[in-house]
C-alpha cells in the first residue's frame, strides 16, 4: 500500500502537480504551463508531471482538481467555463498516456477538492458538517454533511455561485440573472471597484494610484492594498462584498444548518476586512436569529495548497487506500 498519492489543480494557464503523503502534506510539488483551448495539451502536461513525480516517488492514485462540473463517476468533465472541456473523457486521456493502468485516475471539482482538504486537514477537521467556500473569479463551492462530500445526483451538487438572490439582477455566465456569485465574487468586487472609479475618481484616488491611473487596471489585489491600508473606499468595497457572501451563507444556513462556513480565494487576504460583515450581515439574516447557534464563518487555512491536498486525499480514497 502507498501512501502517497498525487493531486492535480488544473488552471486555465496551468496547472500545479503535487505529491501528497497520508497526513496532507505536499512532499513534492512541479508546475506546468498549458493553453485553456487545447485540452490534449492539458493532458499532455499532466502526464509529463505524473512522470516526473513517479521517478521518486510510488503512487496509485491521481485526482485531477478540475474547475467545471464533474460526472458522477468522476471521470469526465462535462462543462468547464474557462477551459475548452465539453463532456470532455478527462481521466481516461491521462490514464493513456500514463501508459500504467495499475494508478487510478479520478476527476474531482476544484472547490470539492479544496473543501475535502480544509475538512480532512485543515480548518474545519472537527468538524463534521461545512460549506467551503472559494472566492475567485466566480464563486465555487463544496457541502461536507455528516462527514460526507455532497455531489448530487449528477454529480452537479454544491453550485452555490449560481444560487439566485437577486431576480433579474447581473447577467451571470451560466444563462441566467442575479446568481449569488454575480455580488459575492473577485470579480463583482473589481466591477464596483472600477465602476467607483469612473464614477467617483476623486474618492477612488487611491485604487487609481495603484492601478497606474487607469479605472480599467483596477483588480481585486488593489482593493485590498488600500482597504489594509487603511483607504475608506477599499474598506467599503470589502464590506459590500463580505455582506452579500454573509447573507448568502445565511439562506444555506435555514437548509442545511452547517457548523462552519470556511471561505478561501484572493480576496481572503482582506482578513477580517471582509469577514467581520459577513459574520454581521449572517447575524442579521439568519432565521430565528438570536434563537439558535450561529456557525462560524472562517478564513481557509490551505491557500493555494487545498486543490492539490484535496484532489491527492479523494483519489487515495477511491481506490481504497
Amino acid at each position: 500500500m502507498s501512501k502517497h498519492a498525487i493531486g492535480v489543480d488544473i488552471g486555465g494557464t496551468k496547472i500545479a502537480v503535487g505529491v501528497v503523503d497520508e497526513s496532507g502534506a505536499i512532499v513534492a510539488k512541479t508546475r506546468r504551463k498549458t493553453q485553456p483551448q487545447d485540452p490534449a495539451s492539458i493532458d499532455a502536461a499532466i502526464a509529463d508531471a505524473v512522470a516526473e513525480l513517479a521517478q521518486n516517488y510510488e503512487f496509485h492514485a491521481v485526482g485531477l482538481a478540475a474547475a467545471g462540473f464533474v460526472s458522477s463517476d468522476r471521470s469526465r468533465v462535462m462543462f468547464a467555463p474557462n477551459i475548452a472541456w465539453r463532456e470532455y473523457a478527462l481521466a481516461d486521456k491521462v490514464s493513456a498516456l500514463l501508459k500504467r493502468p495499475e494508478i487510478t485516475v479520478v476527476v474531482e471539482n476544484d472547490a470539492n477538492a479544496a473543501g475535502w482538504a480544509e475538512y480532512k486537514y485543515g480548518v474545519a477537521r472537527d468538524v463534521t458538517n461545512m460549506v467551503m467556500l472559494t472566492i475567485g473569479t466566480g464563486l465555487g463551492a463544496a457541502l461536507v454533511v455528516d462527514g460526507n462530500l455532497v455531489r448530487g445526483q449528477y454529480g452537479f451538487g454544491a453550485e452555490l455561485g449560481h444560487f439566485r438572490v437577486v431576480p433579474g439582477g447581473h447577467a451571470c455566465g451560466c444563462g441566467h440573472r442575479g446568481c449569488w456569485e454575480q455580488y459575492a465574487s473577485g470579480s463583482a468586487l473589481v466591477r464596483e471597484a472600477r465602476r467607483a472609479g469612473v464614477e467617483r475618481p476623486v474618492r477612488a484616488a487611491a485604487l487609481l494610484e495603484l492601478a497606474g491611473g487607469n479605472a480599467a487596471d483596477i483588480a481585486g489585489p488593489h482593493v485590498t492594498t488600500a482597504a489594509l491600508g487603511g483607504d475608506e473606499l477599499g474598506i467599503e468595497l470589502l464590506a459590500e462584498l463580505g455582506s452579500w457572501i454573509g447573507q448568502g451563507a445565511a439562506s444555506l444556513a435555514a437548509i442545511l444548518d452547517p457548523e462552519m462556513f470556511v471561505v478561501g480565494g484572493g480576496v481572503i487576504a482582506a482578513g477580517d476586512l471582509m469577514l467581520e460583515p459577513a459574520r454581521a450581515a449572517f447575524g442579521e439574516h439568519l432565521p430565528a436569529s438570536g434563537h439558535r447557534p450561529f456557525a462560524k464563518i472562517v478564513a481557509a487555512d490551505m491557500a493555494n495548497d487545498a486543490g492539490i491536498v484535496g484532489a491527492a486525499a479523494l483519489a487515495r480514497e477511491a481506490t481504497g487506500e
